[in-house]
């Protein structure tokens, strides 16, 4: 079975006034020490952001009870200090961020400038294992069409700097800012791929392979497929939800390619704005179809997705439980939705990031 690791990036707040803070250096430091050098948790690219890494897990169960406890050690370091963390893709209320002080985060700051500066957003990204770089690309053939989808169920960042953004996903519009974020062509082999990439890193507009920001690339690091589009979840459920389905994608593609099926062709616009559909709706408005590019409702396509998958998720044991899961995120709404209904019932932002914070810890 295709093993499964979960990033998260969280947003450090001040547990009052639900403000952002620049604490990541020190949260980082008061791990490091406790954990003898072996801490999940790493910097991002600004100070108001903390992101920790699970190990790789088969087990849907095992994956989401170490999501629990990594958000919750988090808490718990982030209280040591003073602060609280937050799984919010962007912050409700107005920040000014902190960029890193590393050289790499230096780097970006001077060559993006305010695409640098204002790109306090965080993100999930999914790691599924597969057996070679020829079998990750023809993955990334054939999950292209699927990826907005994921974008659409985690969708979890409605507010920038303390307005309504009108977005379900605001996060991936900020996110799009860099050059080379979202949908890509279908490469056809392993070889293609590298050449693309590497032409990429030659233009010298890019620092190197860590700056292929692709809603879904092969990962540098591990022998994995990373997927990239989501936002983070609020509910730790819907992150084993998003996990579930990208093992599914990852394991039905394969299944696709060693059959010998062709990737679908549908064109990077087309993708583009099936993207910015999804992060426009989320789970509250239309989406593009994968299958028909034409637009359908939420239920009909997350539906679409799951049967898509359905096989694989029957292989691994994870058909039950993502239906559920999936029935119960379409009643109750994700985060961008309870975010929305907790303003409307509170009147206040800082009351939004005081439930996320306590929806956060437990």
């Amino acid at each position: 079975m295709r093993s499964v690791g979960v990033e998260e990036e969280l947003l450090l707040v001040d547990p009052e006034s639900g403000e952002p803070r620049a604490l990541s250096a020190a949260v980082l430091a008061v791990a490091s020490r406790d954990a003898d050098g072996n801490s999940p948790f790493e910097s991002e690219l600004h100070r108001q952001q903390l992101e920790f890494a699970t190990q790789p897990q088969t087990e849907m169960s095992e994956l989401g009870s170490e999501i629990r406890r990594r958000r919750a050690e988090a808490a718990g370091r982030a209280a040591d200090l003073g602060a609280a963390v937050a799984a919010l893709a962007t912050s409700p209320l107005p920040v000014s961020p902190t960029v890193g002080k590393g050289e790499r985060y230096q780097w970006l700051e001077e060559q993006f400038g305010l695409t640098t500066q204002e790109q306090l957003t965080c993100g999930c990204h999914v790691h599924v294992s597969v057996e070679s770089d020829n079998e990750g690309v023809a993955v990334l053939d054939r999950i292209r069409i699927w990826l907005p989808v994921l974008l659409a169920l985690s969708a979890n960042s409605p507010f920038w700097q303390g307005k309504d953004s009108q977005y379900g996903s605001y996060r991936s519009r900020v996110w799009g800012r860099w050059p080379s974020s979202g949908p890509v062509e279908v490469f056809g082999s392993a070889d293609r791929y590298h050449e693309y990439v590497r032409t990429m890193i030659n233009t010298g507009a890019l620092r190197d392979e860590g700056m292929i920001y692709f809603d879904a690339r092969l990962s540098k690091r591990y022998p994995t497929v990373e997927i990239r589009v989501a936002d983070v979840c609020l509910d730790a459920t819907t992150t084993v939800l998003l996990a579930a389905l990208a093992r599914g994608l990852v394991e039905t593609s394969a299944r696709q390619w060693q059959a010998g099926g062709a990737a679908p062709q549908n064109g990077v616009g087309a993708l583009r704005l099936a993207g910015w559909r999804a992060g426009r709706s989320g789970l509250e408005g239309p989406l593009v179809h994968p299958l028909t590019m034409r637009p359908a409702s939420a239920v009909d396509v997350t539906h679409a997705l799951l049967d898509h998958v359905r096989g694989a998720l029957e292989d691994s044991g994870d058909v039950a439980a993502a239906e559920e899961a999936l029935n119960s995120l379409l009643r109750t709404g994700n985060g961008a939705y309870v975010q929305r209904e907790l303003l409307g019932r509170t009147g206040s932002l800082r009351d939004v990031v005081t439930e996320c914070v306590r929806r956060t810890r437990e």
